[in-house]
């Protein structure tokens, strides 16, 4: 029986890579950050954005075949200058999207998170809550200097999927799904909250 679904499993996957590969079944991703959003709390720079346009009906189909979905958000704050911009913070965060086909359910992990898988229901609310990005900090308050320009910017890009050890890394997007979003970002003025 164990034979038989790895047996399975590999066509598949081997299926759903053939379909995938095929050029004809190429269709053009605009992928783009919005709603980009810096604000702060007591103690830290926070980000929000959103990626819109970065999912395909191929996409769908390979998260649904149990293909992980791996996105990378890099994130930086810089304080401009007059030659070179000075980085206060820079971040790498990763999330990843599996289905559960036994139990119909998909798993969203963000690393900022503690890589705890999410539960979600339908795929719908999996994807969006994979490029969601709600108040990560980007600095502690004490990094800036009042009255100084700083800028947060962001982009979101594909990344390796974690195949099955049999078929090792692979990258996961074929060129009809690769997509590598624009810098977006927020200029602001650091006031100091206190009186």
């Amino acid at each position: 029986m164990k034979k038989i679904l790895k047996f399975s499993s590999c066509l598949i996957a081997i299926g759903l890579l053939a379909v995938l590969l095929y050029p004809g079944a190429s269709s053009s991703l605009d992928a783009r950050i919005t709603d980009f959003f810096v604000t702060s709390n007591p103690r830290d720079i926070l980000v929000y954005f959103t990626v819109k346009d970065c999912y395909s009906p191929k996409t769908d189909e390979a998260i649904l075949a149990g293909i992980p979905t791996s996105f990378t958000f890099l994130i930086k704050m810089v304080e401009p200058g007059i030659l070179w911009d000075t980085t206060v913070s820079s971040l790498e965060i990763k999330h990843i999207l599996k289905y559960d086909n036994i139990r119909n359910t998909f798993y969203v992990t963000y690393s900022e998170q503690g890589d705890v898988p999410v539960e979600f229901r339908d795929l719908e609310s999996a994807k969006r809550a994979m490029v969601d990005l709600s108040g990560v900090p980007i600095a502690p308050l004490t990094a800036l200097a009042i009255n100084h320009r700083y800028l947060v910017k962001a982009k979101a890009k594909l990344a390796k999927a974690k195949m099955s050890k049999t078929m090792g890394y692979m990258l996961f997007f074929t060129s009809s799904w690769d997509f590598e979003t624009d810098w977006s970002g927020q200029e602001f003025i650091y006031k100091s909250s206190k009186p």
